[in-house]
Parts: C-alpha cells; structure tokens; sequence
C-alpha cells in the first residue's frame, strides 16, 4: 500500500481518541458502583507499565505524534483505574491511594525520559535491538495482563466488573493504530503485533460477554426461581403446622370445659 501521511495521521488521531477515552468508563463504572469485583487488578497494572515501555519505543522510532501520545494516556488512565482497585477492592486509605498514584506516575515518567536518553545513540548509530525489545516487552505485557482477566471470567463465569464499552473503544483505538501503521512508508511489525493483539484480545473478552452473560442471567433466574419455590414451601410448611397446631389447642381447650367422668351429677349441675 502507497505512503500516505495524511491517511497515517488521520487514522492514528482517531486511533490516538479511542485510546484518551477508552477507559473512562471502566474508571466511571467503578466508580459508580464503588466496586472493582471481577476487574483484574494485575490487568490494569501491567498495562499502566507497558505504557513506558511502548512510549520509548514509540519516541525513539520517531512514530507519528498520535502514536508518541497514546502510550502515555493509556499508561495515566489505567494507573487511576489500579488506584480505584486499591480503594474499593484492597480498601487502602484515600491519601495512600492518591500518594501511591502520584509516586507512580513520577517514577514512569523518570524511567521513560531516562530510557529515551539511553538507547537513543545506539538506535542512531544502527543499533535497533534495544528499541525493539522496548516495543516486544510491551506486546508481551499487553497479552499477558488479558490472562488474568480470563481468569477473573473463568471464577465468575461470566464477564462481570469490567466494563465493556471500555473493551470496545479499546478494540476500536488498536484497529484504527493498525490502519495508521499500513499507510506508512515501512510497516512496524512490532508495532502492529502490539495494536493487533490488542484488538484480538479484547475481542475475546467481548465475545465472552455475549456468550457467557445471557447464559448467567438465565442461570441467576432459574436460582431465584428454585429460592422462591423453596421459600414457599417453607412458608406453606409452617402455615400447616401453625394450624395444627392452633386446632390441637383448640381441642384440648374444650376438652378441658366438658365436666370429668369422675364428677358426681351434684357437683356437675354445681
């Protein structure tokens, strides 16, 4: 396919948007429900540290800007989604959880700048081994932090926690990084494994959603339902003994006002 910097660009901004975006409504659905049950804390973890891994790949490589400016938005925005794990599900302090974030943040930021400084000569001088391990690294951070995930599915069996708008727009942000790669002079096959198998991956996880939520909704019920049969017959249980009860009370209450064999007629008209 022809260079064109124009189609690059466009589609690496569109790209560059979904991947602004596309966690807020994991971080809103969190928040709103002030619970990350089902949301894998070491997924959003390790995709924050593979956003310095793929940003000195991505400055070093000399990448278009969009692609320079997405590692960073994506390594921010799932840090303050661990951050919510910490709060709602390791119930750490407020102040532990924003100092924790902020210490974070310093501290990729350092080693990012610091490793761009670092392998930029040998990447000049025609060394591109340290650069691409930079880029491999973060691929294989990005695949593995899904498997958690699965197993998060796997435990609940089904997809619950995680938000799968964010998914979707997630999908979306590596499909459109993807088309922005083939409108380039030379294809990052690096650079495309990682935004491909961000796509697959993610697909995955929403593929479980359609198949494995309906079936859990439909399991729930049919539960509900035997709950419900159960808590009757408990309660029509109790109803028939509480009335044989009450008759056999009953009984012996009148038994008790009929005048006893052993009783003389006398003290019986008495």
């Amino acid at each position: 396919m022809p260079a064109n910097a124009v189609a690059e660009n466009v589609l690496a901004t569109i790209g560059t948007i979904c991947w602004a975006v596309q966690i807020i409504p994991q971080i809103w659905k969190s928040w709103r429900e002030k619970s990350t049950e089902g949301l894998s804390h070491i997924l959003v973890l390790l995709w924050a540290i593979s956003g310095p891994f793929l940003g000195v790949y991505a400055i070093v490589q000399n990448l278009n800007i969009p692609l320079i400016v997405q590692p960073q938005l994506f390594s921010v925005l799932c840090l303050v989604s661990w951050a919510q794990c910490q709060y709602y599900g390791n119930k750490r302090p407020r102040s532990t959880t924003i100092t924790i974030f902020i210490v974070m943040v310093a501290v990729f930021g350092g080693f990012e700048a610091g490793m761009v400084f670092a392998i930029r000569p040998a990447f000049n001088a025609g060394n591109k081994r340290p650069v691409q391990f930079f880029g491999i690294f973060s691929s294989v951070l990005i695949s593995v932090a899904l498997l958690p995930q699965y197993y998060e599915i796997y435990k609940h069996r089904e997809v619950v926690g995680i938000s799968i708008l964010f998914m979707l727009i997630d999908l979306l942000g590596g499909l459109f990084n993807v088309l922005s790669l083939a409108f380039k002079e030379e294809l990052d096959i690096i650079a495309a494994v990682t935004y491909s198998l961000v796509v697959v991956l993610d697909g995955i996880v929403i593929l479980l959603a359609l198949i494995l939520n309906p079936i859990a909704k439909r399991r729930r019920k049919r539960e509900a339902a035997a709950e419900a049969a159960v808590a009757l017959e408990q309660i029509e249980e109790l109803q028939e003994t509480t009335l044989i009860t009450i008759t056999r009370n009953h009984n012996d209450s009148k038994s008790s006002e009929k005048p006893s064999i052993s009783e003389s007629p006398q003290s019986a008209k008495v």
